[in-house]
């Protein structure tokens, strides 16, 4: 087994449980519909999160060329993965009581933590191309990070909701845009 394989285990199961996490919340709100004030704003992150969560798995297939890992370029990979496990773990309430919820209540309370850990995400990727390959990603790559993160601070600075709505179907927009021209193919 090479380094890459054995790495990627533990990369793996935290990308599957960030992944549970996230289905696991959007059924436990689809199953209790009738208790919970659907918004579809943090309905809408969840699907743009679930794409996150399937190009980063996709893109560290680029990792396998990688022959000699040190445990700072390993830490470095599993912090990503652990900073979108955290974003999966703030989205959606894990509970729904008998009280029942409101979406866009729990969204404004916790979308700045949310924003924080998908900013963390961005800057742990920049940094981790550097660390690894020692540059920048390239300059589409990194653009796209430029706008991921201008919308992650803005969105943490702001509260209004009609800029949250803007700021929701322009990053789920951007993020479809972003696979689509740097992750179509396998490499």
């Amino acid at each position: 087994m090479d380094a890459f394989s054995y790495l990627s285990v533990l990369l793996s199961i935290i990308l599957g449980l960030g992944l549970t996490q996230l289905l696991t919340a959007v059924g436990r709100v689809i199953r209790h519909r009738d208790r919970v004030s659907v918004d579809w704003l943090p309905m809408l992150w969840a699907v743009a999160l679930l794409i996150v969560y399937v190009q980063v798995w996709w893109s560290m297939f680029g990792l396998r060329q990688l022959r000699s890992w040190t445990f700072l370029e390993f830490l470095v990979v599993l912090a990503q993965t652990v900073t979108l496990y955290m974003m999966a773990a703030l989205l959606l309430p894990d509970e729904i009581d008998a009280s029942g919820v409101d979406l866009r209540g729990y969204y404004e309370r916790h979308h700045r933590w949310f924003f924080a850990f998908f900013l963390a995400t961005l800057v742990i990727s920049v940094g981790k191309d550097v660390l690894i390959n020692g540059r920048l990603p390239e300059p589409l790559n990194l653009a796209f990070h430029v706008v991921f993160a201008a919308i992650c601070l803005s969105a943490i600075l702001v509260r209004r909701r009609r800029y949250h709505e803007i700021v929701g179907i322009t990053g789920a927009a951007a993020m479809v845009a972003y696979v689509g021209l740097l992750f179509a193919q396998l490499r």
